[in-house]
């Protein structure tokens, strides 16, 4: 089983739209229900967040591999542009 990580903030608008993105994209692609997912919410968990270059969440790492990290301004379309191309990259790899 391949798994992603994702840095996250409980109350980050576009933390919000990235789980949304995913859980659609799980459900209209069956390949992506493969993916495991491990969140962590970086202010509760700092220490798990050391080795990791990213400055925006959410951000989703396929091993050390950074795939995807927001940027300010981005919508929910573009949220999930992003969040299917890392997906299509970890079925891929």
């Amino acid at each position: 089983m391949k798994e992603i990580t994702i840095f996250h903030l409980d109350t980050c608008p576009y933390c919000i739209k990235a789980r949304r993105a995913l859980a659609e994209l799980k459900k209209e692609v069956p390949a992506y229900a493969a993916v495991e997912e491990r969140w962590i919410e970086e202010q509760r968990q700092p220490k798990l967040t050391e080795g990791y270059d990213y400055w925006y969440v959410p951000t989703i790492f396929f091993g050390k591999q950074k795939l995807y990290e927001a940027a300010p301004g981005q919508d929910y379309e573009t949220i999930k542009g992003f969040v299917r191309n890392a997906l299509d990259a970890v079925i891929n790899a």
